[in-house]
């Protein structure tokens, strides 16, 4: 028998208006379709487990996300997005109606049970490298440990100095920033050094 949270109740009780006829609409239709589902909260927000993750909701100041773990992998229902999550809801329209979104449940309850796992996630959206802005490029050129030291750094350390340097509006702070850029990159530091824990 599965289990019902507390926290769950306070999560609904405290959200707006609109949204608690749809949290608590998508909660009876959860413990409809997998009676042995443990309610939690992840990431401040209600999930329900049965054998992992099933599912979550949220609601926000104008919408609620109903984020199926396994969504991707079971096919039907409208209104979902390309992980098959449903989202935007504003109102118990929204949702699709009961039948549809027990056999969901259900079908992601069967792939918790049979161990079926997620497809990987891809990598981050690969960002586009940003140029090494002309100024800093020469005045790299120009100082053999900076230009060894920035070769060295991680993409990200690279594209905060390039970044940094090519946002300056004028060319008075991007002189500035680029005579600095070369001091810390000498010395092996981040652009965001003086922030680091030590």
């Amino acid at each position: 028998m599965g289990n019902r949270d507390t926290r769950v109740d306070a999560y609904i009780a405290k959200s707006p208006e609109f949204a608690r006829p749809i949290l608590s609409r998508v909660r009876a239709l959860v413990h409809e379709a997998c009676p042995d589902v443990e309610e939690t909260m992840k990431w401040s927000v209600p999930h329900f487990e049965h054998r992992g993750v099933l599912c979550g909701m949220a609601a926000f100041k104008q919408h609620c996300n109903i984020i199926l773990w396994k969504g991707a992998l079971i096919a039907g229902g409208k209104g979902r997005d390309e992980k098959g999550n449903f989202r935007n809801i504003t109102t118990l329209a929204d949702l699709p109606t009961d039948k549809t979104m027990i056999a969901l449940l259900e079908k992601a309850a069967r792939l918790n049970e049979e161990g079926v796992k997620s497809p990987a996630r891809k990598s981050a959206t690969a960002r586009k490298p940003i140029p090494v802005p002309a100024e800093l490029a020469s005045a790299l050129a120009r100082n053999k440990k900076a230009a060894a030291a920035f070769e060295k750094f991680p993409p990200s350390h690279k594209r905060e100095y390039s970044q940094w340097i090519a946002e300056a509006k004028g060319d008075d702070t991007r002189q500035r920033r680029v005579k600095s850029a070369i001091e810390w990159i000498a010395s092996g530091k981040p652009r965001n050094w003086k922030y680091e824990k030590r």
